[in-house]
């Protein structure tokens, strides 16, 4: 369900290339602590106007594997929060291509699945008044509710779900395997007139279908 953890011919990102590719996205980070949040450094991406716009970069050579790991030339970024600082800048334009967008560049980069994993699940209330909170790999939290949707698809290959959860703007989780088992036990069945009922959970006051009682789940 989240993949391997590793390519089988990638070694660790050492340190120096890891400062090299932070400074290339933020030329005023330092090699130990980035000089800005993942916010700061968000708002001044989102700040540029029409005569500072970030050097389009065609694509870096940046991959979110199936499991959350982000490698850059094959090799996995271990520096967690260089991964948070890049994630805070990547943006999913409406063709559904990946960006890490900065003061500085503009880059696309290959995303395999979902750019994070859904790693935790928080359960409070019952009923219409419940409400999941979900933990993701790179310790964001999202509440489960309008604007932020469950979603089942099914993989075509294996028939399996594949649950993903909306974290922000149009970014989603991957919810993993485990997470998804407590999602399963937690779902009620829903009926409509002249429909099949449908199995799922509520979050927030609002259903989000797990599938359907009549195949399997």
């Amino acid at each position: 369900m989240t993949g391997n953890r590793s390519d089988p011919a990638a070694h660790d990102l050492d340190a120096p290339d890891q400062d090299t590719m932070l400074r290339r996205l933020d030329p005023s980070a330092s090699p130990e602590t980035p000089s800005v949040s993942g916010n700061d450094l968000a708002a001044s991406s989102a700040a540029l106007d029409g005569s500072n716009r970030p050097t389009a970069c065609g694509e870096f050579d940046i991959r979110i594997a199936p499991d959350g790991t982000w490698f850059y030339h094959g090799s996995p970024i271990t520096r967690k929060p260089l991964v948070k600082l890049f994630a805070s800048v990547l943006r999913r334009d409406s063709d559904g291509e990946y960006w890490l967008t900065t003061p500085a560049e503009n880059g696309r980069i290959r995303v395999d699945d979902a750019p994070f994993v859904a790693v935790e699940l928080t359960v409070a209330g019952q009923g219409h008044e419940q409400v999941l909170t979900f933990r993701t790999n790179l310790d964001e939290t999202v509440t489960a509710g309008p604007g932020h949707h469950i979603r089942v698809s099914v993989d075509p290959k294996t028939g399996e779900p594949r649950p993903y959860v909306t974290v922000r703007d149009g970014l989603e989780a991957l919810i993993a395997r485990a997470v998804f088992y407590q999602l399963v036990e937690l779902g009620v069945e829903e009926g409509r007139a002249g429909a099949a009922p449908e199995y799922g959970v509520w979050s927030r006051g609002q259903f989000f279908p797990l599938g359907r009682m009549d195949r399997s789940i």
